[in-house]
């Protein structure tokens, strides 16, 4: 059964496996003391700029978790859109793990809202509230649109002005880098985030993360965060060969690139068909289609994907739910056009 349902169940990348391969061989210092490690660290640095901080976890929910925490005490809170990941889909682990507060602001087309978020920073004025202290995105949205430059510049500047720490949750900034045809350091650095989690396991990772401190005031002691937490790993050679391989001729690119284009067909191709109406612009390789549930119901029996919702939506007929279809570095054009030709056939 062919699968549309996520990136991150794609194969990972010949190339990264062929990094690990080649680190698989002998012994050497645990921890991250190894030369793998040192590289990797290295040509983070020089991809993000001077002022980044690089380390690895294991895990995406770790990243976001453990980068939020060293920002925060347990008293303060996180403003997020109301479906951003941390809110949704991390089973309370910021609050279990931090201790504190996620305050949410609805969402348009997945992105936050300031004016929302300046209202929410009136709870400052009151011992009784939490404090608000960390603005958190995601690049690109859980909704699978992309915040432009002058989006985050402007993020970037509510922040400041607020005294509020950025952070951003990258599980797929290369996808949004790649579609924006700019650095990851444009989208990141450049416009004021403080801490940055960044995935590679949606976009030919096998396995692990980084969390990259821009804001040299935090960061300080995360390497007691990341042990005490269970994050560091001994054989740490294995997810920095993997980062090398990523980084080395903007493999994260070419491969995020290919994503979004097999989902750009894929709506050129869905776009014609009047039993199905996108929820979402498609920006990424994100497509969020609204489709009678009988439609869905029939593609589920030869196609892997999600519904996220089964509620009637509004402005669209009723008996009709939303699913979502990803693409990822690996999907084929044969395979987009397949599919669509199954979803026109279910009508």
């Amino acid at each position: 059964m062919k699968s549309f349902a996520s990136d991150n169940i794609s194969a990972a990348h010949p190339a990264v496996m062929q990094a690990m391969e080649r680190a698989n061989h002998g012994s050497a210092k645990p921890y991250g003391q190894d030369e793998w490690t040192e590289k990797a660290l290295a040509a983070l640095q020089q991809t993000f700029g001077e002022t980044a901080r690089p380390s690895f976890v294991m895990l995406g929910t770790a990243a976001n978790v453990l980068g939020l925490k060293s920002m925060l005490q347990s008293h303060q809170a996180i403003l997020c859109s109301d479906s951003s990941h941390i809110h949704v889909d991390e089973c309370g682990a910021p609050e279990a793990i931090i201790g504190c507060k996620i305050i949410t602001t609805p969402s348009v087309n997945g992105k936050i809202c300031l004016e929302t978020c300046r209202a929410r920073l009136s709870m400052r004025e009151a011992v009784h509230h939490s404090y608000p202290k960390v603005l958190s995105i995601t690049q690109q949205t859980e909704s699978g649109t992309i915040y432009t430059i002058a989006e985050l510049q402007e993020i970037g500047r509510f922040c400041r002005e607020n005294k509020l720490y950025f952070h951003m949750d990258g599980a797929r900034l290369a996808n949004a880098a790649a579609a924006l045809n700019v650095s990851l350091k444009a989208i990141t650095a450049d416009v004021g985030v403080d801490v940055l989690s960044f995935g590679g396991t949606k976009n030919g990772l096998l396995m692990g993360e980084a969390v990259i401190f821009f804001n040299p005031e935090l960061g300080q002691e995360f390497h007691y965060l990341r042990k005490q937490h269970m994050q560091l790993t001994s054989k740490m050679r294995y997810i920095a060969a993997q980062f090398l391989a990523y980084l080395e001729n903007d493999l994260w690119r070419t491969n995020a690139q290919a994503a979004n284009s097999t989902a750009a067909l894929l709506a050129q191709e869905l776009g014609t068909l009047d039993h199905v109406r996108f929820a979402f612009p498609v920006e990424g390789n994100a497509l969020f289609v609204r489709m009678p549930k009988a439609s869905l119901e029939r593609l589920a029996k030869d196609y892997y994907f999600y519904i996220f919702d089964e509620e009637d939506g509004p402005g669209f007929p009723a008996g009709w739910a939303m699913a979502r279809f990803l693409t990822a570095f690996d999907t084929t054009k044969e395979e987009v056009l397949a599919f669509a030709k199954a979803i026109a056939l279910c009508k």
